[in-house]
């Protein structure tokens, strides 16, 4: 039974909004250096969406937001999805940055 419960801890929901630096650092892939990132950018505003935690936490886009949402991290209780329409304009807004010029 306790290791039951263990294993249901280790896989609980952790909200970017509410959570702790501990609890952040519980999270697999967060260590002390995205949970500073995190806890920084929360102190201007809480986020609304995953699209506003990739766009304001550095290091975090598509493919690390899905591996963090697949270990407990939730926005507001929402896991990441990758066709959250903020995702997908700020993905599109990465790639023409990113674009070579043409001169």
């Amino acid at each position: 039974m306790l290791l039951s419960l263990l294993a249901t801890a280790s896989i609980a929901a952790v909200d970017i909004n509410t959570a702790t630096e501990a609890d952040l650092d519980s999270v697999k892939g967060i260590g002390p250096g995205t949970s500073t990132k995190i806890l920084e950018a929360r102190k201007a505003s809480s986020f609304k969406d995953w699209g506003d935690v990739m766009q304001r936490v550095s290091g975090i886009g598509d493919k690390r937001a899905a591996k963090l949402s697949a270990e407990g991290l939730t926005v507001n209780g929402a896991v990441y999805k990758p066709s959250d329409k903020s995702a997908v304009e700020k993905g599109a807004a990465d790639k023409k940055a990113k674009a070579p010029s043409s001169k």
